[in-house]
């Protein structure tokens, strides 16, 4: 490990002074990267496949300080690539994965190096990737056919390394998406990756074998489950997410209301009906013709207990997509029946409720039907097309087949663009331009502008134009409940004479009494206009970014990360945009009967941008 260590503390730039090199020997040289040095003792007769007196070569010195060129040097001098030697008996390409030089380890393996040699430790060159974080070099040697579940001397995978020294996910994440076996036991311990994980305390890793349905109920040669050994450490953390794994596989014969906990598919769907009844119970209480407020209080405190017990029982992490999309489906529900009831169907919904009212439900529904109910129709019908597309349509997922990704990664790593942000290490794959991969729902998403909760899907190049209809579309049906609760509370007020005067009575009392004439349409009123704020805000930065600035919502959030944005305190420069009208035709695909031809790029495999003198941005993509 000495030498390791003191190579690696050689790993310097040269000094700023200028230095007298002559006097140098060839080792020094060698870390250092004097190639004039090194070359000028070699053509005096220096033998380059000489050990020092530690038995350690000068092709070992190159490789663990990342000197290319004397790499090149020293082979073509008669260097032998896979020379073992050193404390830890290994090769110079074991030297360079140790440290992470993933340019060393392609050109040590362009001249033949072979990484399934095994290092004094029993290890293999992926074995030592994997151990050391290095996910670039794990991926580039896997795609060069190193079989991902070769274990070294001591029966140990490249996962289980992973999840016992390294506390960074993506090495994990890598092996789990080449198909590892996760459930692999080593070969003298009987340890699977899992039980690793929890000797290591790896909390993150942990979660990711879980997902990846690693056995929880694995015994190692001593008899010892993951959980065991989480006991045994005391950890509560990793004692409780054991145990909740182990009764979701049913070990534990959980209770029926454990069960239904673990059911994931029953935890969604209470997730997406909590708000439906909540939703009703608030206006329901509020309709009910009691006239002691305390009693409603009690209920209105019985309802927060129930969804306090709902919230712990039930929801999980991924109640971040699923609530807000169950508020949305909700809150739209409730707000078409409140308009079929009230303009449609207002004589049934009123002799079960509200017998006083009927002739004005009555006159509810005699509105113009052309000019009410059919514009409102068709824009339900826009509204629910956009919306199920938005919410079901393929965003810009950027797929590939594993022949594929083993493909791009030799060509990334061989042409010295293998790195984290241009490829992505839980897809394998090489991002496009303007992609991004998303931790919602683990995928890559091409031109990708949000991961939008309210729709339940990521926003990208596949369904930003349906997600914009979406928003327009919802937008007048919004409109359209204000309109409407307007218009009743006006008949509701000269029908039962509800004594509402702003000017005489203030603004909350004047507040009080219209919500007093009809609870349930006042509630309704309520959440129109909360929905109404969001949505205007929101398609209204779409447009300011989609026409004038031509970025998306990640591109703009996050722009000083990207090279090809030019950006200054007050203004983003990018080169995307090229005009508010030409971006609009665009980004719409408008052709208005051939009059009009929109640009369409394919940014599934659109990967670069150049620098273009004819192009008015200044760029073109290529």
């Amino acid at each position: 490990q000495s030498h390791y260590n003191h190579g690696y503390s050689e790993n310097v730039s040269r000094k700023n002074h200028v230095d007298d090199y002559s006097t140098w020997d060839i080792v020094k040289a060698t870390q250092y990267g004097i190639f004039e040095r090194c070359r000028e003792l070699v053509e005096a007769g220096f033998d380059v496949r000489q050990p020092d007196k530690e038995n350690v070569t000068l092709l070992h010195w190159a490789a663990i300080n990342n000197r290319i060129d004397l790499v090149k040097y020293y082979i073509s001098k008669g260097a032998i690539v896979d020379q073992l030697g050193g404390d830890l008996n290994s090769t110079p390409l074991h030297w360079a994965t140790r440290q992470g030089h993933l340019s060393m380890v392609v050109q040590l393996m362009k001249y033949g190096a072979d990484p399934s040699l095994i290092d004094g430790e029993g290890c293999s060159c992926v074995h030592l990737a994997a151990q050391f974080g290095h996910t670039s070099i794990v991926a580039y040697l896997i795609a060069k056919g190193q079989d991902v579940d070769m274990m070294d001397q001591n029966g140990m995978t490249p996962l289980m390394w992973a999840a016992y020294r390294t506390h960074s996910v993506d090495p994990t994440r890598l092996l789990l998406t080449f198909n590892v076996s996760v459930n692999l036991g080593d070969k003298y311990h009987k340890n699977t990756a899992l039980h690793w994980a929890v000797l290591a305390g790896n909390t993150t890793v942990i979660s990711l074998l879980l997902d990846a349905n690693a056995n929880v109920d694995a015994q190692n040669i001593k008899g010892e489950t993951p959980l065991d050994l989480a006991k045994q450490r005391k950890n509560v953390w990793m004692i409780n997410h054991l145990q909740e794994a182990r009764q979701a596989k049913g070990y534990d014969s959980p209770s029926y209301l454990k069960r239904l906990k673990m059911d994931k598919e029953f935890r969604q769907k209470v997730m997406l009906g909590t708000p439906f009844v909540v939703i009703w119970l608030v206006g329901f209480i509020a309709d009910l013709d009691i006239d002691s407020w305390l009693i409603k209080g009690i209920m209105y405190v019985g309802v927060w207990i129930a969804v306090q017990f709902l919230s712990k029982a039930f929801f999980d992490h991924s109640m971040h997509s699923a609530l807000p999309l169950g508020i949305y489906l909700a809150t739209k529900f409730w707000m078409y029946n409140t308009y079929c009831c009230f303009f449609c169907l207002g004589s049934c919904y009123c002799h079960c409720h509200y017998p006083c009212l009927c002739v004005l439900l009555n006159l509810a529904a005699h509105l113009p039907f052309a000019t009410v109910h059919v514009p409102f129709l068709i824009n339900t019908l826009a509204l629910f097309y956009n919306f199920g597309k938005s919410w079901k349509s393929d965003p810009g997922i950027i797929k590939a087949s594993e022949e594929q990704k083993k493909k791009t990664i030799v060509e990334l790593a061989e042409t010295g663009s293998l790195d984290l942000s241009i490829f992505c290490s839980t897809c394998l794959i090489r991002k496009p331009i303007r992609s991004k991969h998303c931790a919602v729902c683990n995928r890559c998403i091409a031109k990708f502008d949000h991961h939008c909760p309210w729709v339940g899907n990521c926003v990208g190049s596949g369904n930003h134009r349906y997600f914009m209809g979406y928003l327009f579309f919802l937008l007048c049906m919004i409109c359209w409940m204000i309109y409407g609760s307007h218009s009743i509370h006006t008949l509701f007020v000269s029908l039962i004479h509800c004594a509402t005067s702003y000017a005489k009575d203030g603004f909350w009392l004047y507040l009080t009494q219209i919500a007093s004439c009809s609870p349930w349409m006042f509630w309704m009123f309520l959440n129109s206009i909360f929905h109404f704020m969001w949505v205007a805000v929101l398609i209204m930065c779409q447009l300011y970014q989609i026409a004038a600035l031509g970025i998306t919502t990640n591109e703009r959030m996050n722009a000083r990360r990207y090279k090809h944005f030019k950006v200054t305190a007050t203004s983003i420069e990018s080169p995307f945009n090229h005009g508010c009208i030409r971006n609009l035709i665009d980004f719409f695909e408008i052709r208005c009967c051939g009059l009009m031809r929109p640009v369409t790029v394919d940014w599934t495999t659109q990967y670069t941008i150049e620098y273009d003198q004819t192009s008015g941005s200044g760029y073109q993509l290529v």
